[in-house]
C-alpha cells in the first residue's frame, strides 16, 4: 500500500501539533503498520528532560506508538473512522531498552492482537537504527468522536 505523509495522517489522527507524533507511515495492511517520527531538538519536552541530556521522555515514546496503532485502526474503519476515535485503555509488558535523542527516527512496528468492534489489543516495537528502544502490549478502546460541537451540529441538522 502507499506510504501516507501528514496530511494523510492528520485526517485520521485527532492530534495536532505540537502533540502529532508521527510523521509518516511507511507500510500498512489489515493487520501491521510501519511509521516514523523524526524526532528535534525542537521538541518541547527536550527543554526540561533534560538540559544538558536531551532524552525524549517515556511516556512520549508511548504516545508515538500509540499514534502509529491509532492510524492503523483509523484505517481499517475507513469512512466510519471519521466519528470515532480509538483511546488508550492500558499498557502490557513495556519496557525501555536505550533512550532516544534529538536527531533519531523512532521507528514503530505494530501488530494487531485482536480488534472487536469497541476494543482491541496491538503488540508494538518502536526502533532507532534497527535497536530496539521500547516495546508494550497496548489495550485500546474504540469509542464515539471527542468532537462534541460536531455532534451538536449534527443532532440540530435532524
Amino acid at each position: 500500500m502507499p506510504e501516507l505523509d501528514i496530511k494523510e495522517i492528520s485526517k485520521i489522527l485527532k492530534q495536532r501539533y505540537p502533540f502529532l507524533m508521527v510523521d509518516r507511515i511507511t507500510d500498512y495492511d489489515d493487520t501491521h503498520i510501519t511509521g516514523y517520527k523524526n524526532v528535534t531538538i525542537n521538541e518541547a519536552f527536550f527543554q526540561g528532560h533534560f538540559p544538558g541530556d536531551p532524552t525524549m521522555p517515556g511516556v512520549m515514546i508511548l504516545e508515538s506508538m500509540g499514534q502509529v496503532a491509532s492510524v492503523m485502526v483509523g484505517l481499517k474503519l475507513g469512512e466510519e473512522a471519521k466519528n470515532k476515535i480509538a483511546f488508550f485503555a492500558g499498557a502490557d509488558k513495556v519496557r525501555f531498552r536505550r533512550p532516544v535523542r534529538p536527531g533519531d527516527k523512532l521507528v514503530t512496528k505494530v501488530e494487531l492482537l485482536r480488534q472487536r468492534s469497541t476494543s482491541g489489543k496491538a503488540k508494538i516495537v518502536s526502533y532507532v537504527d534497527d535497536e530496539e528502544v521500547a516495546e508494550a502490549e497496548f489495550l485500546f478502546i474504540i469509542s464515539d468522536t471527542l468532537n462534541k460541537e460536531k455532534e451538536n451540529e449534527e443532532e440540530a441538522d435532524k
